[in-house]
């Protein structure tokens, strides 16, 4: 059984029926949705949510010499994917700071009505020229 109220990083290993992964959990991650937690999978080399209620009971703790092991062959590895992970939620983060209402709306301006013609082709007198007067 897992326990990261200790360490900050824990390493363990995932015991599942397809098989067995190290995998990485990191309190300073961003929390995941509730009832899920993120663990960095070395199988599939990226940072996956799971169902904190599924997954827990498969979660075990690597002796010393495993746990050395899995931090020298996948701490790299780990790195890299936390701060690919941590650049994109961010970006999420301040997405979800932006304010919810939005900006004042200017006022339109009013176009001037257009001034009607008494005479019938009124407008068009500059158009046609002297064409049509001879």
């Amino acid at each position: 059984m897992y326990n990261t109220a200790k360490k900050q990083v824990w390493y363990g290993e995932l015991r599942t029926s397809k098989g067995t992964a190290v995998v990485v959990h990191d309190n300073q991650l961003p929390e995941a949705s509730p009832g899920r937690i993120y663990l960095y999978n070395t199988e599939r080399d990226a940072i996956v949510e799971y169902v904190e209620d599924i997954v827990k009971v498969n979660l075990h703790e690597l002796d010393e010499a495993g746990l050395k092991a899995a931090e020298s062959k996948f701490g790299g590895a780990w790195k890299a994917a936390r701060a690919q992970f941590m650049s994109k939620h961010q970006a999420r983060v301040d997405l979800n700071n932006v304010k919810d209402t939005a900006p004042a709306r200017k006022a339109k301006v009013e176009a001037e009505p257009e001034m009607e013609s008494d005479s019938i082709g009124g407008d068009f007198d500059d158009d046609w020229g002297d064409d049509f007067d001879d």
